[in-house]
């Protein structure tokens, strides 16, 4: 099939729709760094590169959709936040935004720890070798076989998030004969500025112990007298895609608090706290995200000063980034199968993907960006919202974009920063075969999580 450039196709109307969309860029062939993996450019052809090969030859070997996955990248920013806590301080990559064997393998080298929370995600994490005491075990309802594999392996720790839990994770640490480090995950009632679903320290919803009312000091009070448990540390996590970090100092002034109280109580002085993760990317050009260093700074001497004023040791820091490393790595591409204008309105183009492998449009109404990939164009600009395949009005990827006016069928198109929650989203809706994971470097590409087969799919179905 010819990628070559395609007759001027329809425009956008004269009149824009009402809509949550930008301008259109001077020039939509200009690719904004600050939203593409860092290898990602275009060549001389004027098609998308990254790793050094063209998208048009990914495509041709792997197939579409794909995500592709600058490993480099994902190496470098790794790298950037253990070295921007320094020692003193834990990172834990967090495995729901995307693991895989490879992905465990770079962590362990790159010496950063890992959060799971599920079964699966802590047996991928054994079988490619990241050691038990790196390994932090989340999750708001871990069944006692999730939990006795964890304690038998000797995961580094157990964050709990209710009293049932308390004494679950205590019985079966005791009836294997041992103590189990754990952390006591609180929610301090900070607002996070993000979608309802993804805010996660407010009273009313699912994770952690309420800090009012008492119940957070009620939930250590039960710990510490429990023999078969090791309380290393409280944690607090307050929502996703921040950018803001008023809301990690007021976080941190509570949960401090709750140290004090502890000291005065107990006697005891905890010696860790984990502020989670949750810091946002980029993916429009809009966003402004932080770069490592400035976290870190930032939640260091907020944690420093809160101890200070209550006269505490400074504990143990810990941070989990997850979408912060992955997210920016990978772009998803998709070829191009109808382009349906409708007047007044946009025009919707529609791919060999959907909302099977990203559903965070149609989850969490998510805002992406979209370039052309297998060449570049001079036509005017018109205004597109980029749809899946899927039997559902809902199955949008990217709400409102530019793409050239002469986009048509057989055309390769990218949408970055899908790293994060999308291959780990991804579904089989509608029987859609799950896209395969690229990883690209120096020139080279590999697969680390193949395409799925018809024969995967059906070999499930045993009726």
């Amino acid at each position: 099939m010819s990628r070559s450039a395609h007759p001027a196709g329809p425009r956008h109307a004269d009149v824009l729709p009402e809509g949550h969309y930008s301008a259109p860029a001077d020039d939509l062939n200009v690719l904004d760094p600050k939203v593409w993996a860092r290898t990602v450019g275009r060549d001389a052809d004027g098609v998308v590169t990254v790793g050094g090969i063209p998208v048009t030859q990914l495509a041709e070997e792997y197939g579409t959709p794909a995500y592709l996955l600058d490993e480099a990248d994902f190496r470098e920013r790794a790298r950037a936040w253990r070295t921007a806590f320094g020692d003193d301080a834990d990172v834990f990559y967090a495995g729901k935004a995307f693991l895989s064997r490879a992905v465990v393998r770079w962590l362990d080298e790159e010496g950063l720890n890992l959060d799971v929370c599920s079964g699966g995600e802590l047996a991928t994490a054994l079988s490619a070798g990241m050691p038990a005491e790196r390994i932090a075990f989340h999750g708001n309802n871990k069944s006692p076989e999730e939990i006795e594999r964890a304690v038998r392996a000797g995961v580094g720790r157990i964050v709990l998030d209710s009293f049932q839990e308390i004494v679950r994770v205590a019985h079966i640490a005791q009836s294997l004969g041992g103590r189990q480090r754990v952390q006591i995950r609180i929610t301090v009632g900070v607002e996070a500025h993000t979608h309802e679903f993804i805010a996660t320290a407010h009273e009313d919803q699912k994770f952690g112990i309420p800090l009012a009312g008492g119940q957070a000091a009620e939930a250590v009070r039960r710990a510490l007298q429990l023999d078969g448990l090791e309380v290393i540390g409280i944690h607090s996590h307050i929502g996703s895609q921040i950018f803001d970090m008023s809301g990690f100092e007021v976080a941190a002034h509570r949960v401090v608090g709750l140290l004090k109280d502890i000291r005065d109580e107990h006697g005891v002085e905890l010696p860790e706290i984990d502020l989670g993760g949750g810091l946002g990317i980029a993916y429009t050009s809009d966003d402004d995200p932080r770069e490592p260093h400035e976290i870190a700074k930032a939640l260091t001497e907020i944690v420093t000063r809160e101890c200070e004023a209550a006269r505490l040791a400074t504990p143990r820091i810990s941070v989990e980034p997850g979408r912060a490393i992955v997210g920016p790595t990978a772009f998803t591409l998709y070829e191009v199968g109808t382009v349906k204008p409708l007047d007044g309105l946009r025009t919707y183009v529609s791919v060999d993907g959907g909302m099977s492998d990203n559903i965070r449009t149609a989850l969490y109404d998510a805002e992406y960006s979209v370039a052309l990939a297998s060449r570049t164009s001079d036509a005017e600009p018109m205004l597109v919202r980029v749809v899946g395949k899927h039997c559902e009005s809902g199955d949008i990827v990217v709400k409102d974009a530019f793409l050239p006016g002469d986009l048509a069928p057989g055309d390769l198109i990218a949408v970055p920063a899908t790293g994060a929650y999308c291959r780990s989203m991804a579904s089989n809706y509608n029987h859609a075969l799950r896209p395969p994971v690229v990883a690209v470097r120096d020139g080279a590409a590999r697969v680390l999580v193949r395409r799925e087969t018809e024969e995967d799919l059906l070999r499930l179905d045993v009726g």
